[in-house]
C-alpha cells in the first residue's frame, strides 16, 4: 500500500479550493497578520483562481478579470504579486508540480526506492495519478501549460528533467542504447500517456477516488463538476495512497489501468521484471506445480506455450 506522510497542507494544488471560502478570506479591519502572511494569502488564492480559470476557459479564454473574481482578490493586488496572466500561469504549474514530484519523491523512498526498484516505481506513479484525479483543475493546466508558448515549453521540460531521479536507481538497460536518451524516452511517454488521458477525460470525468492513508484507512472524495470543478469545492486533498476509480472513470478501465501501462512503460525497458505486483517466487512456484500436475515431461515446452499465450493448460 502507498503511503505519503507529510504535512496536508503540503499536497494541495493550485485549484483544489476556492478563493472565496470564507475561512479563507481577509476581513476588513485590525489585522495580526503581517503584511508578508496577507500578501503569500493572496497569492495562494490567485493560484486556485488561475487553475479553476484556466481549466475552465482555457489559457487563452483565461482572463485576468475572472481570475481574481475566483480569487476573490482585486486586480490592483493580482498585479502586486504578478507581472500578468502568464506569470501567474507558470507559477501554478511550477508550485504544483514541485509538490506532484516530492509527494511521489517520498512515497518512492517509502516504499523502497533501490531496494525494490519497480515496486517503489509504481508508488511513486500511484500518487501522481492520484493527485491529478483530486485536483482536475490542476491535472488541466498539465495540458495548457503547452498553449504558454516558449516559457511553458520550458517549464514542462523542467518537469520531465525532474522525472530523471527516478532512474539513477534502475537496473542496466539494453548495453547498446544510449542509458539517457532510453530515460528521456520513457519520461516522455509516460507523460503523453497523462496528457492523452487528461483529454480524453479521464480525471475531470472520475466520480471521485477512494484513497486509503497509510493505516489511517480514511477516504477522500474530490467533487468535481467538470474541468474547472466551479461549483463543487474540494476539500484539501488527503494523504494519497491507494487508487480505487469509481464511476465513470472505472468504466474504461479507470486509473487502475493507466496506473499498469505506465509502469509497464517504465520497467520494461530495465533487466527487471515486469510485474512488480508479483511477490517474489510466485514464478518459481507456477513453474514447480506445472511439473507436479502430471503432465508427460515432452509437454512441458508446448505448457509454456499456452501459458504465455493465455489458453487454459490441460487439467
Amino acid at each position: 500500500m502507498t503511503s505519503v506522510r507529510g504535512a496536508e497542507e503540503d499536497l494541495v494544488l493550485p485549484g483544489a479550493r476556492t478563493g472565496r471560502e470564507p475561512e479563507r478570506s481577509l476581513r476588513p479591519g485590525p489585522r495580526r497578520l503581517s503584511p508578508e502572511q496577507v500578501a503569500s494569502r493572496q497569492r495562494d488564492r490567485l493560484l486556485d483562481g488561475v487553475a479553476r480559470t484556466v481549466a475552465a476557459n482555457g489559457y487563452t479564454g483565461a482572463r485576468i478579470s475572472d481570475i481574481c473574481r475566483a480569487a476573490g482578490v482585486t486586480r490592483p493586488v493580482f498585479y502586486e504579486l504578478f507581472s500578468g496572466k502568464e506569470d501567474a500561469v507558470l507559477a501554478a504549474f511550477r508550485g504544483g508540480t514541485e509538490t506532484v514530484v516530492r509527494a511521489m519523491q517520498r512515497a518512492y523512498e517509502e516504499r523502497g526506492g533501490a531496494v525494490a526498484w519497480p515496486a517503489a516505481v509504481r508508488s511513486g506513479l500511484e500518487v501522481l495519478l492520484t493527485l491529478l484525479a483530486q485536483n482536475p483543475a490542476f491535472a488541466t493546466m498539465v495540458v495548457e501549460i503547452e498553449s504558454v508558448g516558449p516559457a511553458g515549453r520550458r517549464a514542462r521540460s523542467e518537469l520531465l528533467a525532474s522525472f530523471r531521479r527516478f532512474f539513477a536507481d534502475a537496473p542496466p538497460g539494453p548495453p547498446e542504447v544510449a542509458r539517457a536518451e532510453l530515460v528521456d524516452a520513457v519520461v516522455g511517454a509516460v507523460h503523453a500517456a497523462v496528457l492523452r488521458a487528461v483529454d480524453e477525460g479521464r480525471f475531470t470525468g472520475t466520480a471521485g477516488t477512494t484513497v486509503s492513508a497509510g493505516t489511517a484507512g480514511t477516504t477522500g472524495k474530490a467533487r468535481t463538476t467538470g474541468a474547472a470543478g466551479a461549483s463543487g469545492t474540494p476539500k484539501a486533498p488527503r494523504t494519497p495512497g491507494t487508487i480505487e476509480a469509481v464511476g465513470a472513470a472505472e468504466a474504461d478501465g479507470g486509473l487502475r489501468g493507466l496506473l499498469d501501462v505506465l509502469v509497464h512503460v517504465v520497467v520494461s525497458p530495465f533487466d527487471c521484471p515486469t510485474d512488480p505486483k508479483q511477490p517474489d517466487g510466485e514464478a518459481e512456484e507456477d513453474g514447480e506445480a506445472g511439473e507436479d500436475s502430471g503432465r508427460a515431461p515432452g509437454r512441458a515446452g508446448g505448457g509454456t506455450a499456452e501459458r504465455r499465450s493465455g489458453a487454459p493448460l490441460d487439467s
